[in-house]
């Protein structure tokens, strides 16, 4: 119950700062439907065929509920549209997205910070941590054109925009995927170094164990905890992260459809976008918790 009221609180509070700021946003959505040269009546008349001219609490109690009958419609032409089909349309593509890119972080960091633990104070850990550096420090929207620039207009391997095919999705998931990975090497490595002090390592080393199961077996899993928690948080974060990306390599997702709707000036569109990452994000943390407890039955005992 906790749970569930915490979310209903973090899905009314986005819906409510979302709805605010829509309305301090300079420009009239009624000049982009008609124009600046269109009459005084013209615009009256639009504005309460709209909804618009009505009380900002009545506009949320009617965006809420055509939100949830699924008969939410856009805020400019035409105005028939439904919202929702155009959200189930681009939800997947940012979820497969983000799920590349946290593939690809997991694939360059888990390996990257053991490393750079298993061998403190070496060249590796020094390069290893360098690199993690480095990733953190490139920004997407900088590093998504020089990709584009090197794998697709010089090499010609990969395609430079769209959703077609495996070969387009490679681009944007291992731009967006590296500060993720950057970050996640660090947050292992610091997890790692924590779990080789702890005495069931000890005790495993003195058991004539090999290093790699040390390593693996026992360091690795107890390392775990905290990488599941950063990972739950940033899942969440890859999702608003995505928008930049997509922008980049046109990729048809949510973030495309938000600055869409954002350009036109589209507040149904917009409230429902960011509507359904809140929900996301509050979905992630929620099975965040549950593999938490999985991991760690101290966690479940607790509960």
């Amino acid at each position: 119950m906790r749970r569930l009221a915490s979310a209903a609180v973090a899905l009314f509070g986005a819906l409510l700062l979302v709805s605010l700021f829509l309305h301090l946003v300079p420009g009239d959505p009624i000049d982009v439907m008609l124009g600046e040269e269109s009459t005084l009546v013209d615009r009256e008349a639009l504005r309460r065929a709209v909804g618009m001219d009505q009380p900002v609490h009545l506009q949320l109690w009617n965006f809420t509920r055509d939100f949830v009958t699924g008969e939410l419609r856009t805020s400019v032409p035409p105005f028939q549209k439904k919202v929702m089909p155009s959200i189930g349309a681009a939800l997947p593509l940012t979820l497969l997205l983000a799920l590349a890119a946290m593939a690809v972080a997991l694939v360059l960091a888990l390996p990257l910070g053991v490393a750079a633990a298993a061998r403190r104070g070496t060249a590796v850990d020094t390069a290893a941590m360098s690199a993690a550096v480095a990733g953190v420090a490139l920004p997407r929207f900088w590093l998504g054109p020089v990709l584009i620039i090197l794998f697709s207009l010089k090499l010609d391997w990969l395609p430079v925009s769209g959703a077609e095919s495996w070969r387009h999705l490679v681009l944007p998931a291992f731009t967006l995927g590296t500060a993720l990975s950057a970050f996640l090497a660090r947050m292992t490595r610091a997890a790692m170094l924590e779990a080789l002090r702890e005495d069931y390592v000890t005790v495993a080393r003195a058991k004539g164990l090999s290093p790699r199961a040390v390593l693996w077996r026992h360091a690795f899993r107890n390392a775990l905890l905290p990488i599941l928690t950063v990972l739950g948080l940033e899942f969440g974060a890859l999702l608003g992260g995505a928008i930049v990306t997509e922008k980049v390599f046109a990729w048809p997702g949510m973030g495309t459809l938000l600055l869409s709707a954002i350009e036109k000036r589209d507040y149904n569109t917009v409230r429902a976008t960011v509507l359904v990452f809140t929900c996301c994000y509050v979905l992630v943390n929620t099975l965040t918790d549950v593999a938490y407890a999985f991991v760690d039955p101290r966690v479940r005992r607790r509960a």
